[in-house]
């Protein structure tokens, strides 16, 4: 490990104190767990703290760990991951919160403290129903506003629950109940008539 992620760590550990949960340092790259009660307090430190100076969010997305790991994972089901990065210090980094609660995942928006997190968490929301709790326009980015549920959470049907198409008697977009049949797809060279027989 280079003596830069290593001062990055420290540096972590005496700002962030108790409000980080894990530090950890793998393939180049330092990755904290802040607790979720205190990701707001903790994403304003920071940036602010001279000694890191994280003043750019260069990404944020959700993650569903449901399933991680071949099964696994014993965490909290939904994440936001976010990367950040320091101009003046020239180095990055990764924070990782946890929604407390599966079945209504909340966590703090950090738009007051990076305003690129904006479309990034309506995102987070729109495709994994993690809500942002202070973020001014929380709502669908992706999808349309009759879209029912979030598509990129592993529970969610791969065929989807409705389909929409444009009725010209109507005149207008009708959604409907999704008419994918389900079909089993057999290479034509495989047929049960010539399986184990002659040549």
């Amino acid at each position: 490990m280079s003596d830069r992620l290593v001062q990055l760590s420290a540096n972590l550990e005496k700002v962030l104190g108790k409000r980080a949960l894990s530090i950890e340092t793998a393939l180049g790259e330092v990755t904290v767990v802040v607790a979720a009660d205190t990701y707001l307090e903790s994403a304003m430190l920071l940036r602010d703290e001279p000694s890191l100076a994280f003043e750019q969010l260069i990404d944020l997305c959700g993650v569903d760990y449901q399933d991680f790991g071949d099964g696994s994972w014993s965490g909290q089901r939904f994440g936001v991951v976010s990367h950040l990065l320091s101009i003046q210090h020239n180095w990055r980094l990764r924070v990782r919160v946890f929604a407390l609660d599966d079945s209504y995942p909340l966590v703090a928006s950090i738009t007051p403290v990076w305003n690129s997190a904006n479309w990034f968490e309506r995102e987070a929301f729109d495709l994994f129903g993690i809500l942002f709790e202070g973020h001014d326009d929380l709502r669908r980015i992706l999808t349309d506003y009759g879209f029912i549920g979030h598509p990129f959470r592993k529970d969610f049907p791969i065929s989807g629950n409705v389909e929409m198409r444009y009725d010209p008697e109507l005149k207008r977009v009708v959604y409907q109940p999704v008419t994918i049949e389900a079909r089993e797809i057999t290479p034509r060279i495989v047929r049960e008539e010539q399986y184990g027989g002659p040549a």
